[in-house]
């Protein structure tokens, strides 16, 4: 038995590494894609208006991800209580269950989290897509108003020129 408790141990902690990996890679290209969009909104030149949204983006996307960050290292305590928690208690099967049972209690948060992490970026990524079409339609109109503007004063020279007729 005892033998058995050391290998599910061994097992759980290695499955607690590659979750802890897994989640460390997710809130790296959450960061990345952070700054990804923030070099964006730097490299353009485009109106003001899309620098303050894209600024607000940025300051909404980073507090979630310092708040996702700080939730991920409080698991990563809780995970570290539970190696050491682990070590003295290989002798009790019965610790060993709620270390089993607060182990994937704790999966599950890092599942919720990396779950998060992808809405995050995907409603970045449709943020994003929204403010390309905002400013494809502002350049659109910009447009309009200059044809219209043209047809006006062309309309205003006819009719000077159609007065100066009369």
């Amino acid at each position: 038995d005892r033998d058995t408790d050391k290998k599910r141990i061994e097992e759980l902690l290695e499955e607690n590494m590659v979750l802890e990996i897994a989640q460390k890679q997710s809130m790296n290209e959450s960061a990345h894609l952070g700054w990804e969009l923030e070099q964006l909104s730097k490299s353009t030149d485009l109106a003001d208006t899309r620098k303050s949204f894209v600024f607000e983006l940025n300051e909404c996307a980073s507090s979630r991800i310092l708040k996702l960050e700080k939730d991920n290292q409080s698991l990563q305590n809780t995970i570290q209580e539970l190696r050491d928690a682990s070590l003295t208690s290989r002798e009790s099967s019965l610790k060993f269950v709620e270390l089993q049972k607060e182990n994937q209690q704790l999966s599950k948060k890092i599942e919720k989290l990396q779950n998060q992490i992808e809405k995050e970026k995907q409603s970045n990524q449709d943020l994003e897509t929204l403010s390309e079409e905002l400013i494809k339609d502002k350049e659109q109109l910009q447009v309009v108003m200059e044809t219209l503007k043209a047809d006006k004063d062309r309309q205003i020279k006819d009719l000077k020129q159609e007065n100066d007729h009369l």
